[in-house]
């Protein structure tokens, strides 16, 4: 049985109140954040789409690209809760293609390279209902940078229905395999300001670090 086709989706549509500036938008060797995930998914997949809240359809940096916007009726009853986010930006997406599996990538990943990726497209196992890398630093699941097959996404509606908030709490419960990256550093975010400096300085200053990819 062949398995499902795996389609990109880029998670750009949080509020960043830790960065406190659109964290899509920050630039690293002269590109966006999203562009830099985009064009990474898209050097391994195809469609690609971003994932973005309705407040930001007509945002430029996201405009230009395949959307998928979150759906507020897929939260029910909950649908004025503020229980968005990222599964809700998943549900979205296998709401628009549910034959699709999903490669999720948070736009936040500046380390991340095709190296990685490409361990990640080789791990996947279909017939559970995730692949994700192991985190360096917890050893817990890390739900951004995954693959999601179509038979998440019950398992996603039945989590949220629940209360369930948390991608990485359900891949901890939930049929995942997990995958130890060859580069602990590949999955490292940025949250902050300060992170954003220490992260541009790396990657605008050559010699410092080797090639992510």
């Amino acid at each position: 049985m062949s398995a499902p086709p795996l389609y990109g989706l880029v998670l750009a549509g949080g509020a960043s109140a830790r960065m406190r500036r659109d964290k899509a938008a920050l630039v690293y060797e002269g590109a966006t954040q999203l562009e830099r995930a985009y064009a990474l998914l898209m050097r391994h997949v195809n469609p690609v789409f971003v994932s973005a809240r309705a407040a930001q359809a007509d945002d430029p940096l996201r405009a230009g690209k395949p959307l998928i916007l979150d759906d507020p009726t897929l939260l029910g009853a909950d649908r004025d809760s503020g229980a968005g986010g990222p599964i809700l930006g998943i549900r979205s997406a296998f709401a628009r293609f549910p034959e699709a599996a999903w490669l999720v990538l948070a736009c936040d990943l500046p380390f991340l390279g095709d190296a990685a990726l490409e361990q990640l497209l080789a791990a996947r196992d279909p017939a559970r209902l995730a692949t994700a890398f192991r985190s360096a630093h917890d050893g817990l699941p890390e739900p951004l940078c995954a693959i999601w097959e179509p038979s998440a996404a019950a398992a996603l509606t039945a989590h949220q229905a629940a209360g369930g908030r948390c991608p990485r709490k359900f891949l901890i419960r939930a049929d995942t395999l997990l995958v130890e990256p060859a580069d602990r550093r590949a999955l490292d975010n940025v949250n902050t300001p300060e992170e954003y400096a220490q992260a541009h300085q790396l990657l605008d200053t050559p010699g410092d670090i080797p090639p992510c990819n």
